[in-house]
């Protein structure tokens, strides 16, 4: 058996490792020139334009579902005046060029794509458009302010017109303008607009590849036996029946576990079944959720960090007419993405190439090439698509074990992780427990709030990431420090513990549970002061238009205060996430077992200006499924130091049935874009809990919601 060793965590940090904490750092493969020396047109990294008209838009961002393929291209289109039914697009390959502006690298998360190249994929079609004109101008021997563009054509004042394929020659010969003047808004043709996505086609005929389509002549495929927790070691292994295994080909030991590579997917699996392995867990061995809570909780109680510190909560808390406190907890959350996770990787002499489903090519093409000892211009990422992200593809622990696997064997290798691969041993949202305390004055209103939060780090665990001086880890606090409720004596402090497992983002990140706490806390209070939970928002929303104009939306399209069906009961959250404001309201039922039924959910979003509004629809619809599978039945739980859940069976996501009618509403507004992909996941859980609260008086504060509290006796 090969063996590579040394810890899991080392390695990751270790200068000869895949090191997040210094691969998002190094330097990138340098733009060698345009894409397609043969075409006649390319003023820019993202746009060519063919001699036939045909429009190619060149997108650095991955697709994952939300819509990336079709918003660049739209995004360049407007500004060119393209013909629609013209434009194509192409994934990039690495390089600065794609750098994210807001990463600072070429990666895909945190809802960025829209926000981040809002102003440089429409600069790069302007341009286009502008030496477009000057071409035409030129021919026409007449002054480029007499012409205008439209669906893919240059027009005089005359009538005159020249399609963009008879121009590229011309136009190619001519200097990129540095500053071109971009559209106002309100002249968008092509922005704002409902438009079918660019990528269906190929989703529907078979056509599109994901990761795991990747297939590479003479490839093993490899299926790995992963460490239960980070530091784990196989003490002992026994590969003895795995090598027995018809197919399997090799047995090696890397610092994540121990790999069997096959000829087939099937093979390898078998053959990792049949492993024997002792693993030492080292001080994780008596890890358990019990312990978890409890450590998180002790962290939640003495905050060290203070993130807000107003007024005097001192005098504030002994002046009150009432008080108010609670203690909210959320579990360790798994991705599941639909797609497992997966790479596929050949290794040859001083070079290596990858096939693989990834938010973070610039950063693999860092890593990789310090996995490989070769220079990162000597690794190739082939960008495919992804069957859902979620913050999980981020992370390169798959394409660093495949890279690893392919230079020990020799071959190219397909490493797929299996559902309970990902499940036990991958990259979880972290569990969190807050302990609020409030004082309301005689009328009700908050004058006092302190929050502690108890939390693992994910700035600490991503290693590239430092937390602040002031020891506030920014993505714990997010949610709560920077909530939008006036009250005037604050302090809102953090307390990080790390009992453990690996971290990492999960859609929409600390929002996820810190909306929850938050606006069921808010919920309390309304509770508390006899007032009903939408009006009570809104008197605490007084210096906050845009929190406060969607909540009103989202009230006014559910119908708040007006009659419901027997037993259906409505609760309502509100939040700001990525530069986006989502309130929503939900409808919800409690069966004699105490299951909650969701009916309906009306939700407001106010994103700024749009790109597709279909796309908007939808990602607050996935958001809502995600988020309400997460508050239903979303929990990974610890037993003797290894996780209980392993697959759908145990860790259940919202069933066909399940699903409640959904609608959304979009604010119209001049505000720069913010995020969609992730926005619509944090208030779902608040939403139904409130309404829980409505239908029972019963106040559920951790997630998943515990039934048993609910059924009818």
């Amino acid at each position: 058996m090969d063996t590579l060793q040394t810890s899991r965590r080392g390695f990751l940090k270790s200068g000869t490792g895949a090191a997040l904490s210094i691969g998002f750092a190094l330097p990138l493969a340098g733009l060698s020139g345009r894409l397609d020396a043969a075409t006649p047109f390319s003023p820019n990294a993202f746009l060519r334009i063919g001699s036939d008209g045909q429009v190619t838009v060149i997108c650095g961002s991955a697709e994952m579902g939300q819509g990336v393929l079709t918003a660049i291209p739209m995004l360049v289109a407007e500004e060119l005046d393209a013909d629609w039914k013209t434009v194509r697009v192409e994934q990039a390959p690495v390089d600065k060029a794609y750098n994210n502006p807001m990463f600072q690298m070429q990666a895909t998360g945190g809802s960025t794509t829209v926000r981040a190249f809002w102003e440089p994929m429409r600069q790069a079609g302007a341009a286009a458009r502008e030496m477009l004109v000057a071409a035409a101008a030129a021919q026409w021997k007449v002054p480029a302010a007499e012409c205008r563009t439209e669906a893919g054509q240059v027009i005089h004042k005359s009538g005159k017109k020249l399609g963009y394929g008879t121009l590229t020659a011309a136009a190619a010969q001519l200097p990129v303008p540095a500053t071109p003047v971009l559209k106002d808004p309100k002249d968008f043709r092509i922005l704002g607009k409902r438009t079918r996505r660019l990528d269906t086609p190929g989703k529907l005929n078979g056509s599109a590849k994901y990761g795991i389509d990747a297939q590479v002549p003479g490839m093993l495929v490899a299926v790995m036996a992963r460490a239960p927790q980070p530091g784990a070691k196989p003490a002992k292994v026994d590969d003895s029946k795995a090598k027995a295994v018809k197919g399997v080909r090799q047995v090696i030991t890397i610092p994540s576990g121990v790999a069997v590579l096959a000829d087939g997917y099937w093979a390898a699996k078998k053959g990792r079944d049949a492993l024997a392995i002792d693993w030492d867990l080292g001080a994780a061995k008596d890890l358990s959720s019990a312990k978890v809570s409890a450590m998180l909780a002790e962290g939640a109680g003495e905050p060290d960090a203070v993130a807000v510190d107003l007024g005097n909560t001192k005098d504030a808390a002994a002046t009150g007419a009432k008080s108010v406190d609670a203690t909210y907890e959320a579990p360790y959350l798994a991705h599941a993405c639909m797609e497992p996770m997966n790479c596929t990787a050949w290794v040859q002499g001083d070079s290596v190439e990858i096939w693989v489903g990834t938010q973070s090519q610039g950063p693999n093409q860092g890593i990789l090439s310090q996995v490989a000892s070769v220079t990162p211009a000597k690794v190739k990422v082939n960008t495919l698509m992804l069957g859902g992200g979620f913050g999980r593809r981020f992370a390169p622990d798959f394409t660093i074990d495949a890279t690893l696997l392919s230079k020990i064997s020799g071959k190219p290798v397909k490493l797929i992780y299996s559902r309970e691969d990902d499940m036990a041993a991958g990259f979880f949202r972290p569990a969190s427990v807050t302990k609020f305390e409030a004082v309301l004055d005689s009328q009700g209103r908050p004058t006092m709030l302190k929050a502690g939060v108890g939390s693992p780090s994910i700035m600490a665990a991503s290693g590239f990431m430092k937390i602040p001086d002031n020891g506030v880890d920014t993505f714990a606090m997010e949610g709560i420090a920077d909530h939008p409720y006036d009250i005037a004596n604050q302090r809102l402090a953090y307390g990080r513990k790390e009992p453990g497992p690996q971290v990492w983002f999960w859609r929409s990140v600390g929002h996820s549970q810190n909306i929850f706490f938050i606006e069921s806390f808010i919920d309390e209070l309304a509770a508390a002061a006899r007032q009903d939970p939408y009006e009570y928002r809104r008197a605490l929303l007084g210096k906050q238009p845009r929190y406060r104009g969607v909540l009103e939306l989202a009230a006014q399209k559910a119908g708040w205060g007006s009659p419901l069906p027997a037993g259906v009961f409505r609760g309502i959250a509100v939040a700001q996430s990525f530069g986006s404001y989502v309130a929503e309201v939900a409808e919800v039922s409690i069966g004699a077992d105490g299951t909650p039924k969701v009916h309906r959910v009306v939700a407001a979003v106010d994103c700024g200006m749009t790109v597709n509004p279909m796309t908007i629809e939808r990602q607050i619809e996935g958001a809502i499924v995600y988020g309400l599978s997460a508050a239903l039945y979303g929990r990974i739980s610890f037993k003797d130091g290894r996780v209980e859940q392993g697959n759908f069976n145990d860790y259940p996501v919202l069933r066909m049935n399940e699903m409640p009618k959904v609608e959304v509403h979009i604010v119209p507004s001049t505000e720069k874009p913010g995020g969609i992909g992730e926005p619509g996941t944090p208030p779902i859980a608040p939403a139904v809990a409130n309404a829980i609260f409505a239908a029972t008086a019963k106040r559920l504060r951790s997630l998943p919601f515990d039934t048993a509290q609910l059924k009818k006796a």
